[in-house]
């Protein structure tokens, strides 16, 4: 018998899933389960939602009443230490059903009644910032009880950190989280990937194309969120790959007040038709640097870094080059030069790599940073596939870290060299000078330098005890005349002056 249709058991099958209901029972179940079954995974998910550490417990459909109501919220989280618990009430959503602000509304005045911490929403909507929650409540809903939301990549990527990076002590349980990894990445589960832009999308990007789109035109604050919320699905699925946490750069004037990064993105966009943002990656040695300018449907992703702080221009530039070895020959390198406005020189690589000189313009002038940026075309479609604007970003981005950022180590001074602390660095100056004249202690003055071939060097005569004569250029000097009148040079301490010594 052929064993090609034979399905493998898992421990949270995919099959059997017959519509949204009861793929979001199996999702909410299979998470809270192994939250409380693998330890170090129940612990990431709630230790940034304000949870203690200790014993995780999990419910599932826990019943309340609410008034003349019963409801029953999709799970419950109870982690206690002690005598102290915190508890929380979990909404799940799956595919593309959107949380209702009702229902929340509900379940936070049960919370509130209850005496609980905290409402915990799972979906797939990602907001365009961490800490955000994509449905508005009421906030005076929110004075007693904490409202956290988390899109389910954000769940896929913690459990694969998890498990593949920080390490789980019990091998069955590193077994377990697998599992549940492998249901989450599966296209049944309903936990999906971000995978539109929105219902406003088409018209701004045609208004954008067109120069006529203005910051009061209806869509244009979805598609800004969409694409802060693209960033962090880019960041989630990077940091997954590489074990590390990636997150959008923002400033604290930004954390604090998410308006201002919409309303700066708003005014780029209908000024220059480009939508623009940042991911910071833990070590790298800058931040890559995401634009999609929808006007001439490119996208770039670049990184600025620091040059040498020692050495020619061009050795500045080689140094650059030989780390850019797996980036693409089209890769732009621009070059910064001190008290400059904007870059001195742009070259691709491949011109720079035959010639490093192409980027140094004024040889006087000191190179202090460097750019290196790459462009692919653009996508204009809303949702994925071939063509699409999110997958044309999330390529790019994948790919500069590959092809550049990945390679670029930041530069540093090489260690200081100790002095010489032995009189050997003055050997062979006993036998230029007269005893009388040289110093029987090595000090830190004294240096190896001989006199330069050609160099007037003082001519002495030993033969008689009589006082020697000095003469600076023909003219008798006395020792006090010969200190003004002549240059000091570091090892003989006469220099650039005629010097005859010799006896009357």
């Amino acid at each position: 018998m052929a064993e090609q249709p034979w399905h493998e058991a898992r421990l949270i099958p995919t099959s059997g899933i017959n519509g949204a209901e009861e793929q979001e029972r199996r999702a909410t179940s299979a998470l809270l389960a192994v939250m409380a079954a693998v330890r170090e995974f129940g612990r990431a998910v709630v230790k940034p939602l304000g949870a203690p550490a200790g014993t995780l417990e999990s419910y599932i459909e826990v019943p309340f009443e609410l008034g003349d109501k019963r409801l029953y919220p999709d799970g419950l989280i109870r982690v206690s230490r002690g005598a102290k618990s915190w508890t929380a009430l979990v909404e799940v959503k799956t595919g593309s059903n959107e949380l209702a602000t009702e229902q929340l509304e509900n379940y936070l005045d049960i919370a509130r009644e209850q005496g609980f911490d905290a409402v915990v929403t799972i979906s797939n909507e990602i907001p365009p910032m961490a800490g955000q929650h994509p449905t508005k409540v009421d906030k005076r809903k929110l004075r007693k009880v904490a409202l956290h939301h988390l899109a389910w990549s954000e769940v896929l990527a913690e459990a694969v950190m998890q498990k593949e990076f920080r390490g789980v002590a019990d091998p069955d349980q590193a077994w377990i989280l697998g599992e549940l990894i492998r249901y989450l990445e599966h296209s049944r589960s309903g936990a999906l990937e971000f995978d539109d832009m929105g219902d406003s999308w088409t018209s701004v990007r045609d208004a954008v194309s067109t120069a006529t789109l203005r910051p009061t035109d209806k869509g244009i604050a979805t598609v800004v969120a969409r694409f802060d919320a693209l960033l962090r699905f880019a960041s989630l699925g990077l940091g997954r790959r590489l074990g590390t946490e990636v997150v959008p750069v923002l400033s604290r004037k930004e954390l604090n007040e998410p308006a201002l990064r919409a309303q700066a993105l708003t005014q780029q966009l209908c000024s220059s038709g480009q939508l623009t943002g940042a991911i910071r990656i833990p070590d790298t040695v800058g931040h890559l640097v995401v634009t999609a300018d929808l006007r001439s449907g490119q996208v770039t992703c670049h990184v600025d870094l620091d040059a040498p702080r020692e050495g020619r221009p061009t050795t500045r530039v080689n140094w650059l080059v030989r780390q850019l070895k797996n980036a693409p020959e089209a890769a732009r390198v621009e070059c910064f030069t001190a008290h400059s406005r904007g870059s001195s020189a742009a070259e691709l690589l491949r011109t720079v790599r035959e010639n490093p000189a192409a980027l140094v313009t004024d040889p006087s002038r000191e190179i202090r940073s460097f750019r290196v940026a790459t462009s692919a075309p653009l996508g204009t479609k809303r949702g994925r596939g071939r063509g699409t604007f999110i997958d044309s970003v999330l390529a790019s981005v994948d790919s500069f870290y590959a092809d550049v950022l990945g390679d670029l180590k930041a530069w540093s001074a090489a260690p200081p060299k100790l002095r010489p602390t032995s009189p050997d660095a003055v050997e062979g100056l006993e036998h230029t000078m007269p005893a009388s004249l040289v110093s029987t202690d090595y000090s830190s003055q004294d240096g190896p330098t001989q006199p330069d071939v050609g160099e007037a060097s003082p001519q002495v005569s030993t033969t008689t005890d009589d006082p020697p004569r000095v003469e600076v250029d023909g003219e008798p000097a006395d020792a006090r005349a010969l200190d003004h009148t002549t240059e000091q040079h570091p090892t003989w301490g006469v220099r650039a002056a005629k010097v005859t010594v010799e006896s009357k």
